[in-house]
């Protein structure tokens, strides 16, 4: 579903739903809130958040995600809050299942994809240790600026590699698990949630082609950094997935 980008003012005097955005570049929060209001169909004008620094910092520094503003409602901050959001103002079709165990799967992986510590975090964590110690990653002034957001330590920069690869084995486990079981989805056999999180995610290692997803090449380089272990850990069934996602579900080219 399209959107279009209207001002801050507008955005007030607007009725319905607003969501901020980063403009420009796929912050995997914003993406993955555009898909879901996509797939429910719900239409939604977009604030464009825009800093004076270079487009990098401006894609690295939104922590929190998107804010969802629906009505006179209060906004809604983060990953679950806009999911519950769309959940309610378009029910069907539903991105949660309605079985108690598969639903609290679902919030489980989607939180190990967008949450504290989760997958986006830890990538985050691990690109900032990078720039610190020169060795590609984010530019050292943002480095530096997303180290107190995300609590960065130098002990917490050495351990976000080995937590990365870990959520990455376990996702690329349960894709494999659920082919065996002739699904191409991670819970049971229909879309949810956490698939639509995954696709979008996968930006933070191997972002679209240029054609698909035309971003800032300092960005995409410094989103593309990989060492050996991370490397090895990026098993081909999630950007199988992604595409899946991408090719079934989501729009392309993406509209940044």
């Amino acid at each position: 579903m399209t959107f279009r980008y209207v001002s801050v003012e507008e955005a007030v005097r607007r009725s319905g739903l607003r969501m901020v955005v980063v403009g420009g570049v796929p912050s995997p929060w914003g993406e993955a809130a555009k898909g879901i209001f996509h797939i429910k169909q719900i239409e939604w004008a977009a604030v464009r958040l825009v800093y004076d620094s270079d487009v990098l910092a401006t894609w690295a520094g939104q922590r929190t995600g998107p804010i969802a503003i629906y009505e006179n409602e209060r906004p809604r901050h983060g990953w679950a809050e806009i999911l519950l959001l769309a959940e309610r103002l378009a029910p069907a079709p539903s991105l949660l299942p309605a079985d108690p165990a598969d639903r609290a799967l679902v919030f489980g992986l989607c939180h190990e994809l967008c949450g504290e510590a989760g997958l986006g975090w830890s990538r985050r964590l691990q690109l900032i240790e990078k720039g610190f110690n020169n060795a590609g990653g984010f530019p050292l002034p943002v480095a530096k600026y997303l180290a107190a957001k995300y609590g960065y330590s130098p002990q917490a920069g050495a351990a976000a590699g080995a937590r990365v690869v870990a959520l990455l084995g376990m996702l690329a486990g349960r894709l494999k698990a659920q082919r065996a079981a002739a699904s191409p989805y991670y819970v049971g056999r229909v879309l949810t949630a956490v698939d639509i999180y995954s696709a979008a995610f996968a930006a933070m290692f191997r972002p679209l082609p240029h054609e698909q997803c035309a971003m800032d090449s300092g960005a995409r380089a410094a989103v593309e950094l990989s060492d050996a272990q991370t490397a090895a850990a990026l098993d081909p069934i999630l950007f199988e997935h992604r595409d899946m996602m991408y090719a079934r579900h989501l729009e392309l080219p993406l509209s940044l």
